[in-house]
């Protein structure tokens, strides 16, 4: 029940303040925690540590710094199948727009998936299922993006679902897997390439040159079989500090 209310919560200040000036992109951003924190107070009837504030700011910094290696990472290996060039227009609003605009989209999909449905799915199944169920299910709803295809859709599963789900489960925290999901699109942004399918202006114009399966094509750095591999070196010590530390539900009835 709570997490169905939660979705539909989440959803509905993220769809509220989607589309419109930037600015609106945070306050829905900073809308989208109160109602989780509501929901999971007075609906679901738990505390919610994951929202702690005291460790808030480093553990999101530790995200956006996990995301920025992520990315740049990534980009390094493929670095010669793109040509960059500078864009016009004003850098500081670009930078403005796309840092406003991805952290909305960070923390509402973070509070869905990783707040809302990974917990739940885990007290019903374990941690193991729910992490697949959660992945599977991220890579899906990306399936309806401009230029989605079979493949770009199990490439975001394997290096979103699995490694923001991994980064959840490592410390127990949602602004570590916001500083993540944050810097991984606001860097792939800025550079001007395609966000998920999305292009957008960005400080620099990207044009792949190589092969999609290393570019990603025209959906982004996502369908690039780069990243898919990065994600699985981060996510597995992730998750064997997961398991290490306890943070793992077993399945039910073990």
């Amino acid at each position: 029940m709570w997490l169905l209310v939660g979705i539909v919560g989440v959803g509905g200040v993220s769809a509220l303040t989607s589309g419109g000036p930037p600015a609106l992109a945070v306050v829905g951003a900073v809308a989208a925690v109160a109602v989780y924190w509501l929901v999971m107070r007075y609906v679901a009837r738990r505390s919610t540590p994951e929202l702690l504030s005291a460790r808030a700011v480093p553990r999101a910094l530790t995200g956006v710094v996990l995301g920025v290696v992520f990315i740049a990472t990534s980009v390094v290996v493929v670095l010669t199948e793109f040509s960059f060039t500078a864009s016009s227009g004003d850098k500081g609003a670009i930078v403005a727009t796309v840092v406003a605009v991805q952290l909305g989209a960070a923390v509402t999909e973070e509070l869905i998936f990783r707040g809302l449905a990974l917990q739940a799915l885990e007290r019903l199944f374990g941690s193991w299922v729910a992490l697949a169920v959660t992945a599977v299910f991220f890579g899906l709803v990306h399936l309806a993006n401009p230029g989605a295809t079979l493949w770009s859709s199990f490439a975001i599963a394997v290096e979103a679902g699995v490694l923001l789900g991994a980064a959840f489960l490592w410390c127990r925290d949602i602004w570590l897997a916001i500083g993540l999901h944050f810097a991984w699109n606001t860097s792939v942004g800025l550079l001007g390439i395609p966000v998920s399918g999305h292009p957008g202006a960005g400080v620099l114009v990207a044009e792949p040159t190589g092969p999609d399966l290393l570019t990603g094509g025209g959906f982004g750095l996502e369908a690039s079989i780069v990243p898919v591999v990065v994600s699985l070196v981060l996510a597995v010590p992730m998750l064997v500090a997961a398991r290490r530390r306890g943070n793992l539900v077993p399945m039910r009835g073990r």
